[in-house]
C-alpha cells in the first residue's frame, strides 16, 4: 500500500546542511527570527525551554527530539530568567566550534545537538505546510542516534557523502513524524492519516493520482457519505479533498517536468488529465507559467 507520508518526504528531497553542538550555563536566553528552513535538535543533557511563536512553551530534557519543518521565530532559554539575546541563524551556522550561551566558563547546564537542512523540492512550502509547525518527541531512542549519524556524516568528507546525508535526513524525518500522535496534531497530513477513513482517501489519491477522482468516489472508498467524508477530510487535513488532490498532482507534475525525460502529454496522463492542453491550462493557473517553460527553467537551473 502506498504511504503518503513517505511520498511527501521523498518529494521534499531533504538534504543536510549544517549541525553543531549548542550548550548553555547559568542564566541565558536567545531569540531567533523566523528562518524558513527546516531545523532539528536532540537534547544531550540538562534542561531548557523552547518557546516557538504561536505554540505553547515546551520544556526539553535529555533524550528529547525537536523538529520544525519551517522554523518560525522562537526563543530558547535556560531555567533561570534572562533577557533574550537576538541571534542571526546564518551567522550562528557559520561558526565551526561549539556554540555556547550564558556563562562561558565551567561545565554547561545543558547540551544539545542542533542543526538545519534544506528541502530541494520546488513545492517545499506547500508540502511542508502539511506537516506540524513543531514536533516534540520524547522517549524514542532511535532519533538521537540518527541525529548523531547526520552530524558524523556532515563533518566527514567521504565518498557518497551527499547521498548518505540525504537518505539519513529522510529517515530522520519519517522516524520523527511517525513517532508523534496524529490525533493531537494540527490539521495536516499526520492528522489525516490518524483518521482511518480519511487515510483511505489519502492513500488512494497517492496510489492512483491519474484516476478521475471525485469526492463521491473517494467517499465510497472510505465507506462514508459524501458530506461526512468531505467534512472529516477538510477538518483533518486542512484542505478540501479535491484541493488537496490538485496540489498533490501539481507537485508530482513539477517533479516529472524537472526531470526532463518525460513528455508533457505523459505528465498529463500520470497526474489525471485527459489531454496535454487541459493539463497545461490547469498547470498555468496553479503555477503561473505553462509546463513547457517551467520544464526549461528547471532543467537549466543550477543543481
Amino acid at each position: 500500500m502506498v504511504d503518503p507520508l513517505a511520498e511527501v518526504i521523498t518529494l521534499l528531497r531533504p538534504r543536510a546542511v549544517f549541525s553543531k553542538v549548542i550548550s548553555g550555563a547559568g542564566a541565558w536566553a536567545v531569540r531567533y527570527a523566523a528562518f524558513g528552513q527546516p531545523s532539528f535538535c536532540t537534547m544531550l543533557e540538562g534542561h531548557c525551554v523552547l518557546a516557538v511563536d504561536g505554540q505553547e512553551p515546551a520544556a526539553l530534557e535529555a533524550g528529547d527530539f525537536v523538529l520544525m519543518p519551517t522554523t518560525p521565530g522562537f526563543t530558547l532559554s535556560g531555567l533561570e530568567p534572562a533577557v533574550p539575546v537576538h541571534m542571526d541563524p546564518l551567522a550562528a551556522a557559520s561558526r565551526q566550534a561549539e556554540l555556547r550561551h550564558g556563562r562561558r566558563k565551567g561545565p554547561p547546564d545543558v547540551r544539545m545537538l542542533g542543526g538545519y537542512f534544506a528541502f530541494d523540492s520546488p513545492d517545499a512550502a506547500l508540502l511542508a505546510s502539511l506537516l506540524p509547525t513543531l514536533l516534540h518527541v520524547r522517549g524514542v531512542e532511535r532519533l538521537p542516534v540518527l541525529v548523531q549519524l547526520v552530524r558524523d556524516e556532515s563533518l566527514a568528507q567521504r565518498p557518497g557523502r551527499e547521498l548518505v546525508l540525504g537518505r539519513l535526513v529522510e529517515v530522520l524525518l519519517v522516524e520523527a513524524l511517525r513517532s508523534t500522535t496524529g490525533d493531537g496534531a494540527p490539521p495536516g497530513l499526520l492528522r489525516g492519516l490518524a483518521d482511518e477513513r480519511v487515510a483511505v482517501g489519502l492513500r488512494w489519491m497517492h496510489r492512483a493520482p491519474e484516476r478521475a477522482w471525485t469526492v463521491d468516489a473517494l467517499a465510497r472508498e472510505a465507506a462514508l457519505s459524501r458530506s461526512t467524508f468531505f467534512e472529516r477530510f477538510s477538518r483533518a487535513v486542512g484542505l478540501p479533498p479535491m484541493e488537496y488532490l490538485q496540489a498533490w498532482r501539481m507537485a508530482l507534475a513539477k517533479e516529472l517536468l524537472g526531470r526532463g525525460d518525460v513528455a508533457i502529454g505523459e505528465v498529463a496522463d500520470r497526474v489525471g488529465y485527459r489531454s496535454a492542453s487541459t493539463f497545461s491550462t490547469a498547470f498555468s493557473r496553479h503555477v503561473g507559467q505553462p509546463p513547457s517553460r517551467y520544464a526549461r527553467e528547471r532543467q537549466g537551473a543550477p543543481a
